[in-house]
Order: C-alpha cells, then sequence, then structure tokens
C-alpha cells in the first residue's frame, strides 16, 4: 500500500468516527497542553529572575556570613560598620562598597501608617547598586557620620504614607523616631518578590542606633570589570579572614546566584513537566485501547485486504498510522491551546511565562512517539490476523 493511500485511508476511518476519535485524543490534547503552559511558566520565572538580579546593577560581589549554598541555614552576622573600610581598602575603592542593615518597622506620616521595610545604609548605594533618584537627595557621609535622621523613600511608600503631597521636607515617624524626607527613588519594581519600591533607607548608624543593633547584615562590592571579580573575591575573603579568625564567609556574583536559582527552577520545572507528561501516558492508554477496539470492528475489513493481497506489514502500518495520526494531531492541538493558555497568563496574571520554541516542538515530537509506542500493539494484533478467520467473523 502507497503511504498516499494509506494516509487517506487513516483520515476516512478517523472521520467516520468523529466524536470517538476527538476523545480519544482529549488526553494527549491536555498532557501537551500542560506541559507547554508548565514549561513556559518556568521559562518565564526564570527569565524574570534574572532581568531582577541583573537590575540590582552590574559586576555586583555580594559579601554575606557564613555559606550561600542553597539549604545551609542562616548565621548570625558578626560583621561591622567598620568592615565597610576594611574592605574599601581591601579592594581599592572606598566608592565601591555598599552595607545595610536590616529591619520592618510601622512608619507613620500623619494619620497614616504602614509596616514597612527600612535599610540602614550608606552613602555608595546609589553607585553600587541600581538606585537611580527621581527627585531630592540620597543619604551623604556627612548623615551616615553624624547618624542624621533622614529617610529616602520608595515611590510606593511615598505614596502609601503621603498619598498626592511631595514628601520631600516633610515628617515621617519610624518606630517612634523622627525622620525627614529627603529624596524619593525611581520605581525599580521587585526583586525575588520583594517590592523595592516600598522600601525605605535611612543613614547606618541610624539605623543601628533605631534597632538597637551594632553589627550589619551584608556587603555589596562592585567590581569595575568582570575580569577582577575573581581576584576581589580572593582579597575579599582574605581581609575578613585576617580580621574574623575561625568565621566563614561568602562572597557571591550574580552569575554564581543566577546559576543556583536556574538549577532550582530548571529542576522544578522539570518536575512540573514530569507531572503533566502523566496525561501524555494516560492518553496513550486511550488511544491503544480505542486502536484495539477499532481493530475488533474492522476483523471483516482486515480479512478482505488481506484475501487481496494486503500484507502483514501493510495492515500494521495502517492501524500504526492512525494511532500515530490521533496523536499528532491531538498534539498539534494541544501545542496551539498550550500557546494561547500561555500568553493569556502571562498577560492576565502576575505569573511571568515565556514560551520557549523547543517546549512544543519537544511536546510534539512526545505525542508522536507516544502514538508510535501505544499503537504498535494494536497494529500488531491486527497484522496477524488469519485472513480466513477474519472473513468468517460476524
Amino acid at each position: 500500500m502507497r503511504g498516499a493511500e494509506a494516509f487517506r485511508v487513516a483520515v476516512d476511518a478517523l472521520r467516520a468516527n468523529r466524536l470517538r476519535s476527538l476523545l480519544t485524543m482529549l488526553g494527549v490534547i491536555i498532557g501537551v497542553a500542560a506541559v507547554v503552559v508548565l514549561v513556559a511558566i518556568g521559562s518565564g520565572a526564570k527569565a524574570e529572575v534574572e532581568q531582577q538580579v541583573q537590575g540590582l546593577g552590574s559586576n555586583l560581589i555580594l559579601v554575606v556570613p557564613g555559606s550561600a549554598k542553597v539549604g545551609d541555614g542562616p548565621t548570625v552576622s558578626q560583621l561591622e560598620l567598620a568592615d565597610v573600610e576594611l574592605l574599601g581598602r581591601a579592594v581599592g575603592d572606598p566608592s565601591a562598597v555598599a552595607t545595610t542593615v536590616q529591619s520592618s518597622e510601622v512608619v507613620r506620616a500623619g494619620d497614616k501608617e504602614s509596616f514597612t521595610t527600612i535599610n540602614g545604609t550608606n552613602e555608595t548605594v546609589v553607585n553600587v547598586f541600581n538606585r537611580p533618584m527621581a527627585r531630592g537627595r540620597y543619604i551623604s557621609a556627612s548623615d551616615v557620620d553624624t547618624r542624621r535622621r533622614v529617610a529616602v523613600m520608595g515611590d510606593t511608600a511615598a505614596r502609601k504614607l503621603f498619598g498626592d503631597v511631595d514628601p520631600i521636607g516633610r515628617q515621617l515617624t519610624i518606630a517612634g523616631v523622627r525622620f525627614r524626607v529627603i529624596g524619593i527613588f525611581q520605581n525599580v519594581g521587585s526583586t525575588f518578590g520583594v517590592d523595592r519600591d516600598a522600601e525605605i533607607h535611612v543613614p547606618v548608624t541610624a539605623a543601628q542606633r533605631l534597632f538597637g543593633v551594632q553589627r550589619i547584615d551584608a556587603l555589596a562590592v562592585k567590581a569595575p570589570t568582570i575580569e577582577s571579580i575573581p581576584d576581589l573575591q580572593r582579597r575579599i575573603l582574605a581581609a575578613l579572614a585576617e580580621k574574623y579568625p575561625g568565621q566563614k564567609f561568602s562572597a557571591v556574583t550574580q552569575t554564581q546566584i543566577l546559576g543556583t536559582i536556574g538549577k532550582i527552577l530548571g529542576l522544578l520545572t522539570l518536575v512540573l513537566a514530569a507531572i503533566a507528561a502523566i496525561s501524555l501516558l494516560v492518553g496513550g492508554v486511550g488511544v491503544s485501547n480505542i486502536m484495539l477496539v477499532s481493530v475488533r470492528e474492522r476483523t471483516r475489513e482486515i480479512g478482505l485486504r488481506k484475501a487481496l493481497g494486503a500484507r502483514q506489514r501493510d495492515i500494521l502500518w495502517q492501524f500504526l498510522l492512525e494511532a500515530v495520526l490521533l496523536t499528532s494531531i491531538g498534539g498539534i492541538l494541544g501545542i496551539a491551546i498550550g500557546i494561547g493558555a500561555s500568553l493569556t497568563i502571562g498577560a492576565l496574571t502576575p505569573l511571568p511565562a515565556l514560551v520557549s520554541w523547543w517546549s512544543p516542538v519537544l511536546a510534539f515530537a512526545v505525542s508522536a512517539g507516544v502514538g508510535v509506542f501505544f499503537g504498535v500493539v494494536p497494529a500488531r494484533r491486527a497484522g496477524l490476523l488469519d485472513p480466513v478467520v477474519a472473513l468468517r467473523n460476524e
């Protein structure tokens, strides 16, 4: 039997039982669509995380106490404000070192209040991180030295506490202590699910007094070039090891952070796609079952074809082609639904969705493979039928 004729016969057989064919394809459609959507969400989440990490700034080295590996418990910080100068000397540029101490406090302005993240920082933060000012100014070195009670607000925090009123020069209270607003950040969005526009920055020395601590939580160093990062990491860790013998510190780069997060998100995407692929397995079982029923219903047709000279491989190829056609059409419909659902999710929900070219291709290949795998048994049974016995079947 020629390929074109076999294809025509397969299409006619599927059209003869439209409802049954559609129900058979349903499992494949759902499985392929689920795989495309979940892979798109995983890829979108990975792309968004990469964008957010890059949005912090370029060539950053983040210095934290303890190990920065995923799964390790938190470590109480031994870092202190003097370590800013220590690392400034180690890297040869004091303006490239920023620090932070963080807490969440109740902030009030007039009759409005908000529970807000307060970052105690030094004057180099706008140089090290990507934090452009919308208006006003940032914290200065003299503000840090004199523990001046001044604050720089994110746009979200400013609108929540002051509404449409310009907050520059106005007073707010943080944990009952008055601060004067001196600047407003430009909008930068969220990082790792944290709204950076809702933060309030105050001088690190004023924050230490406000929080009742002497420590700092972390340090950040801006490397002049990507090539200089490994050398700066060694110098930073050597300087800290000399000052804090026996204590462990980590100096991680954006690339290392992205690599770790990428592995986690990649594994999560793979698990979700594997769960969704169970629908393909169920759909394949359905295809096999329906094709076995089709073989039983068309026993006399098979016997007649064999009596007229059809070979065993012709019959096998015919039924296998029908199974592959079922799953392939289901795969195409599933891909279309999956891409449409992914675009809808990305446009109408907070979930990021990015359709990678390889996921529809892989989903279609798997759906066609399911047709081959689950169509072999029915096709082989059809091919092995004895023509005399088949013609006697009622």
